[in-house]
C-alpha cells in the first residue's frame, strides 16, 4: 500500500492504475455500515455511484475523476508559494492538508469469525501517524489492483449484538500475503517524510466479518478493509484493502483523506433505486453534524461533468462524515442501532417476488444463500447445481413410474430453491457477473424445457400417451408470454408523458396490500408455475400436469396482454428511437422481410405494424391448420406472412401497439412448426419440433438479455445467416411439403436444422458472454421469470 501525501500524489496513483480498472474513493473519517460502502463501491451497472464519503468510478468514468482530482491539485499549488495545499470547497471555509493514496494487489482465503484481527485505530506499523485528539490526518487514498472486491474497515466493538445472532458471521475472503503500505506524515510541515509500514498474513490466517450491529469506521488517516463476496467471468477473488496511519477516535479534521481502492467488477444483480442523498439528510437521520468531504466534492464533479452517478438507496443504513467528536460519537450509536447483518439478508431478497416464493422458499432460501457465501460457493455455482437438480429431476420423470414421477415432484421444488438461492448469495454478497446473468436466464429456461421433455418421455413409458404436443404447446405459450413482457416493457420504459388512466387504476390498487398479492399470483410467476407442476407431477399424470400447465399459463397470458393493450390504447406517451430500435431487434426480421420493407413504405396508421403482422400471422397458422401436412398451400402463406411481416417493420416501431410485433411473430413462427409437426404423424417429428424450438426460442432470450445489457441484439449477419423468424417458417413449411412422402424425412430436416440454429447460435452467444463486452445484466426488472 502506497500513501501519497496530497492531491498531486493522488493524480499521480490514479495514472498508475490500469486504464481497465475501477478505483474507488473513501473518506477515512467515514462512519457507517460496512454494507452501505458495499453497495455504494460495487455496483458494476453505473459508470460511478457514490454515498456520502466515498465514491467509486468505472473506466467509462476515470478520465473525468482524473480531471477533477487534477484541478484539486492544480488549485492546492496556489497556496503558501507552490506548497502543496487542497482547494477550499466550494461554500466552505475547510480544506484538506494533505491526500494519501495507497495500493493493494493481495490474494484471498476464507475468513474465519474464531479467529480475530487488531481494530481498526491500531497503528499499522513504523512510520504511521501517531497523532490522537481532534485533528485528523486530513486527505485521500487510492487503492488499485486486479481485485474483484473492496469494501471499507469493520469496526468491531467491545461487545457484539444483544442477541449474538450473528455473531459468528463471516465475509468471504481477505488478503492473504504482505500487503505493504507507505504511510503520509501527519502535518503538512513533514509531509514530504515518508514511513514504511508492513502488514504480513500468513497463509490461512483469517479475520473475522463484523459483529451484527457494529458498522465501518475510519479516523484520522487510518482504514482497513473487510471483504465480502463478488464474482467476475473467470470467478477469480481478490480484495482490495486500504490503510492509513492512525485511527484517532476523536479524529475529524475538515478535508479529512479518503481512500481509494479498484474492484474491478462486472456483472447482474443487484438493483437497488438511486436516490440522491444529501448530507444534511444523514446528519438529521444520525442526529449529527457532518463534516466537509473533499471526496463529495470530486463526486459533485463528475456529476457536473456528464458521469451519470448513481446513488443507492441506504434506507436505514448509516454513512456519514462526522464533523467532530460529538457526531463522531452520536454516528457510531446509530450504526449500532441497525443490525447490519439483518439489513443484509433483507436486502437478499427481491423486492418483486411471487406469493409463493415471497412466503414459501425466501424466508429460509436467504439463509442458505448465507451459508453458501460463508464456504465461498459462488452464485454461478448455486446455478450450476440448480440446473443439474432440474436435470436429474427430468430424468426420474422420464422414467414413467409413481416413484420417479414423485422424486420428480420433490427435485423440481429442491432446484426452484437453489434458483432462488444464486441470486440471494448474489445480492448478499455482492458477487455479480454478467455470465452469471447469463447463465441465470438461459438455466431457467433449460430447466424447464428439459423437464417438459422428461414428462412426455415419461408418459410414453407409463402407459403410450404421446403428450409431446402438449409439451411444446407449453413451450410455445410460456416463450410468447415472455416476449410480451419484454417487449411492451422495452416500448415503455423511457417513454415520455407515459401516463394512462389503467395505470393510474394499477397505482390505486397497489395501495391495498392483498391485490398485489392477488395480482402477482395470477400472472403465473415461475414460483408459482414449478410448484403447480411439481405437485401435479408426483400426483396425476403428465397429461393432467400439461393440461393445468396450459390453461393456467393461457388464462395468465390473457390477463397480462389485455391489461397491457387497455394501458397502451389509452396512454400518452412518446416513445423513443431507442424503444423503436429495440423492438425492431427483437421482430429478428429476416433477408425477405428486410426486402419488402425496402420496397413498401410504409403508410400514416398508427396501427399498420401490428395489424399486418397479426395479418400475418393468422395467415399462415390458419393455412398449417386447415390444410395439413404435405400441402402447398401452407407455403404460400408462409410467403405471404413474410410479405406482411417486411410491411409490418417497414417504419420505425412508435406506435401506440407496436410492441405485439415480436410476439405475433414469435406465435407464428413456433406454431407453425408446433401444427405442421402435430399433422403429420411422422414418427419423432414432435420431439425434432421441439428441440426446434428450444434452438429457435434460446435465440431470441439471448437477444432479449443483450437488449436489456444495452448492447444490442446479436450481430446481423447471424440473424441473416440463420433466416429471420420469417425464413425459418417457409422453410419449415416448405420441408413439410417436399418432404410428406418420406418416411422420415421431415423429421431428418427439422432435425438438422434445429442442430445448426443451436450451433450457430450457442457459438456466437457464448463467445459473447464470455467477453469483456458483455453487459451487466440483472434480476430485478420485476419480469416474471
Amino acid at each position: 500500500m502506497r500513501t501519497a501525501t496530497d492531491a498531486a500524489g493522488v493524480t499521480a496513483e490514479l495514472a498508475a492504475v490500469p486504464a481497465h480498472e475501477r478505483v474507488a474513493l473513501v473518506d477515512p473519517r467515514f462512519v457507517g455500515h460496512a454494507h452501505a460502502l458495499r453497495l455504494a463501491l460495487t455496483d458494476p451497472r453505473f459508470p460511478a455511484a457514490t454515498v456520502r464519503g466515498a465514491l467509486t468510478a468505472q473506466p467509462e468514468a476515470r478520465a473525468v475523476l482524473v480531471r477533477a482530482v487534477t484541478a484539486a491539485a492544480a488549485t492546492a499549488r496556489t497556496s503558501d508559494g507552490g506548497a502543496p495545499t487542497a482547494a477550499p470547497a466550494p461554500g466552505s471555509a475547510e480544506s484538506p492538508e494533505h491526500v494519501a493514496a495507497s495500493t493493494v494487489v493481495p490474494t484471498t482465503v476464507p475468513d474465519r469469525a474464531e479467529e480475530t484481527q487488531p481494530p481498526v485505530g491500531s497503528a499499522p506499523g513504523p512510520g504511521a501517524d501517531d497523532r490522537s485528539g481532534d485533528a485528523g490526518a486530513p486527505g485521500a487514498a487510492v487503492a488499485s489492483g486486479a481485485a474483484d472486491r473492496a469494501d471499507a474497515a469493520v469496526h468491531a466493538p467491545d461487545a457484539a449484538h444483544a442477541s449474538g445472532e450473528y455473531a459468528e458471521s463471516r465475509s468471504r475472503t481477505r488478503p492473504s500475503g504482505a500487503a505493504t503500505a507507505l504511510g503520509a506524515a501527519a502535518a503538512p510541515t513533514t509531509a514530504g517524510a515518508v514511513g514504511r509500514a508492513t502488514r504480513t498474513d500468513a497463509p490461512g490466517t483469517t479475520a473475522p466479518d463484523r459483529a451484527a450491529g457494529t458498522g465501518v469506521r475510519a479516523g484520522g488517516a487510518a482504514h482497513a478493509a473487510d471483504s465480502f463476496a463478488t464474482r467476475s467471468p473467470s470467478e477469480s477473488s481478490a480484495e482490495v484493502a486500504t490503510m492509513g496511519a492512525a485511527n484517532a477516535p476523536n479524529a475529524a479534521a475538515p478535508g479529512e483523506a479518503a481512500h481509494v481502492a479498484s474492484p474491478d467488477r462486472t456483472a447482474d444483480g443487484l438493483a437497488a433505486p438511486s436516490r440522491s442523498v444529501a448530507p444534511a439528510e444523514v446528519a438529521a437521520t444520525h442526529g449529527a453534524a457532518d463534516a466537509h468531504s473533499w471526496v463529495d466534492d470530486i463526486a459533485a464533479a463528475l456529476d457536473a461533468g456528464g458521469v451519470a452517478l448513481h446513488r443507492p438507496e441506504l434506507g436505514v443504513l448509516v454513512a456519514s462524515v462526522p464533523a467532530d467528536a460529538l457526531s463522531r460519537a452520536k454516528a457510531q450509536d446509530a450504526v449500532d442501532a441497525v443490525d447490519d447483518e439483518r439489513v443484509r439478508l433483507r436486502s437478499a431478497v427481491k423486492a418483486r417476488d411471487g406469493f409463493f416464493t415471497t412466503f414459501c422458499i425466501s424466508p429460509y432460501s436467504r439463509y442458505i444463500a448465507r451459508w453458501c457465501a460463508r464456504r465461498g460457493l459462488t452464485p454461478n455455482q448455486v446455478t450450476t447445481a440448480s440446473l443439474l437438480t432440474a436435470l436429474i429431476a427430468a430424468a426420474c420423470a422420464a422414467t414413467g413410474t409413481r416413484p420417479g414421477f414423485v422424486s420428480a415432484g420433490v427435485l423440481l421444488i429442491a432446484s426452484f430453491v437453489l434458483d432462488c438461492t444464486d441470486g440471494q448469495l448474489a445480492r448478499y454478497s455482492l458477487q455479480y457477473s454478467t455470465l452469471g446473468a447469463w447463465l441465470d436466464a438461459t438455466f431457467d429456461r433449460a430447466k424447464e424445457y428439459a423437464y417438459y421433455a422428461g414428462l412426455a418421455l415419461g408418459a410414453a413409458r407409463a402407459d403410450g400417451d404421446d403428450v409431446w404436443a402438449l409439451a411444446l404447446g407449453a413451450m410455445v405459450l410460456q416463450t410468447c408470454r415472455h416476449v410480451v413482457d419484454f417487449a411492451f416493457n422495452e416500448a415503455n420504459h423511457d417513454a415520455t408523458g407515459n401516463t394512462s388512466p389503467t395505470a393510474a387504476l394499477s397505482g390505486r390498487l397497489d395501495s391495498v396490500g392483498w391485490t398485489v398479492w392477488v395480482r402477482r399470483m395470477i400472472v403465473l410467476p415461475i414460483g408459482e408455475r414449478w410448484a403447480m407442476i411439481a405437485v401435479l407431477t408426483a400426483f396425476t399424470t403428465p397429461r393432467i400436469t400439461f393440461y393445468a400447465t396450459l390453461i393456467g399459463c393461457a388464462l395468465a397470458a390473457c390477463y397480462t396482454t389485455a391489461g397491457r393493450v387497455l394501458r397502451s390504447l389509452t396512454r400518452r406517451a412518446g416513445r423513443t428511437d431507442r424503444a423503436a430500435r429495440a423492438l425492431a431487434e427483437l421482430a429478428d426480421s429476416g433477408p425477405l422481410a428486410e426486402l419488402v420493407a425496402k420496397a413498401a413504405p410504409r403508410g400514416a396508421s398508427s396501427y399498420l405494424a401490428p395489424v399486418s403482422a397479426a395479418l400475418g400471422a393468422t395467415a399462415v397458422l390458419a393455412g398449417a391448420a386447415a390444410t395439413g401436412f404435405g400441402s402447398w398451400v401452407p407455403v404460400g402463406c408462409a410467403v405471404l406472412y413474410a410479405v406482411l411481416a417486411g410491411v409490418a417493420v417497414t417504419a420505425p416501431l412508435k406506435g401506440p401497439l407496436d410492441w405485439l410485433v415480436p410476439p405475433l411473430f414469435r406465435a407464428a413462427e413456433y406454431g407453425t412448426i408446433l401444427i405442421l409437426a402435430a399433422c403429420s404423424e411422422v414418427n419423432g417429428a414432435l420431439p425434432a419440433a421441439f428441440g426446434l424450438v428450444a434452438a429457435v426460442a434460446y435465440h431470441h432470450y439471448d437477444t432479449v438479455y443483450r437488449i436489456r445489457g444495452g448492447t444490442g441484439a446479436p450481430p446481423h449477419r447471424l440473424v441473416r445467416a440463420i433466416g429471420g423468424h420469417e425464413g425459418r417458417t417457409v422453410a419449415v413449411t416448405a420441408a413439410a411439403a417436399l418432404l410428406h412422402h418420406q418416411n422420415q424425412g421431415f423429421t431428418i430436416a427439422l432435425t438438422a436444422l434445429a442442430a445448426a440454429l443451436a450451433l450457430a447460435v450457442l457459438i456466437e452467444s457464448i463467445r459473447f458472454w464470455v467477453s469483456s463486452g458483455a453487459p451487466a445484466v440483472h434480476d430485478e426488472s420485476g419480469e416474471p421469470a
